[in-house]
């Protein structure tokens, strides 16, 4: 399979930001007192591979980080991202996946 580092690095970067936001938009819903997003929902946001951006949105905006029960299942999302980047790595060394720079045209 050929992805390009570019189309990669975007789609990481996307849902890197929709986590992080989604801590955001789930505190200030906390602090107005409206209805909340699911738990669920929070903790998927941080599949595949966005766990970085789940995580860093609850440190900053101080949300769910006293809750242990979230707290500890975070930090499972956590652990399989990075099982999932493992076999990543692991399938691009055995050439089954190859991550191409972006082709120009002449």
């Amino acid at each position: 399979m050929h992805i390009s580092r570019e189309f990669a690095l975007a789609l990481l970067t996307l849902t890197n930001a929709l986590a992080f936001a989604l801590q955001g938009i789930d505190k200030l819903l906390a602090v107005r007192g409206a209805r909340r997003l699911r738990e669920r929902s929070l903790l998927l946001s941080g599949l595949p591979l966005a766990a970085p951006g789940m995580l860093l949105g609850m440190h900053v905006f101080r949300h769910k980080t006293g809750k242990l029960s979230f707290l500890l299942l975070a930090w499972g999302v956590a652990l399989i991202n990075a099982a999932l980047l493992a076999a990543l790595v692991w399938a691009a060394r055995e050439g089954w996946l190859h991550l191409d720079a972006a082709r120009t045209t002449p």
